[in-house]
């Protein structure tokens, strides 16, 4: 009896996704029963989901590194390992920079962010485990679309919450902070679209 390959690229692509839904939640959820006096502690546990995911990348880069044959190119599995591992590291450095400048207060628009960003991973996961199929799945594009689509949502709100920020607020210091903040929520879902990008140009080259 063949034994399966255990760990194969594309259910590493998986899991590490998995670990940026998880850091995604733990983000949306700190933001939306925020206390600022337990920051400290709940930066531990998003590290250590952080840390989880580039474990899981050195696992991919391991096996890459011992293998001759590869289901796509080397350097594509390369890319995308790094560009998922981009998205769990925004997702930390959204979380970091809350704590960081001293943020007290929550506006609105950064839950609607944090919302649109649990939604844009989550397609984002579903689109990897399509992947290893993607010839024969009926799904993997609309996934891709649907990437895309969150993606642009989170545009429309970066560009709401920031008009609003520079039109209402008087304070410099808040400013600053939530320039930044916003900054960093938009890239968070620019990240998931360059994943999904990538995963569309694959597809088109091995089509």
């Amino acid at each position: 009896m063949i034994r399966k390959k255990e760990n194969n690229y594309f259910e590493l692509f998986v899991e590490m996704a998995d670990y940026s839904l998880q850091a995604a939640n733990e983000l949306h959820q700190v933001l939306t029963n925020f206390k600022a006096g337990e920051l400290s502690e709940i930066l531990k546990s998003m590290h250590e989901i952080e840390h989880a995911g580039d474990a899981k990348k050195h696992d991919l880069i391991k096996k890459l590194v011992s293998e001759f044959m590869t289901p796509i190119e080397r350097e594509d599995i390369m890319q995308l390992s790094e560009e998922i591992d981009n998205v769990i590291d925004s997702i930390e450095d959204a979380l970091l920079r809350t704590y960081m400048f001293n943020i007290s207060d929550i506006r609105s628009e950064a839950l609607e962010f944090t919302e649109i960003i649990v939604k844009c991973v989550s397609a984002l996961k579903e689109t990897l485990l399509e992947f290893e199929n993607f010839r024969k799945s009926s799904t993997i594009k609309q996934n891709i679309v649907e990437v895309n689509r969150l993606e642009e949502i989170g545009d429309g709100i970066y560009i709401r919450a920031m008009r609003r920020l520079y039109t209402e607020n008087s304070d410099p210091i808040s400013v600053m902070a939530w320039t930044v903040m916003f900054d960093q929520l938009e890239k968070c879902c620019d990240k998931c679209e360059h994943v999904a990008d990538i995963i569309e140009d694959v597809i088109m080259k091995n089509s």
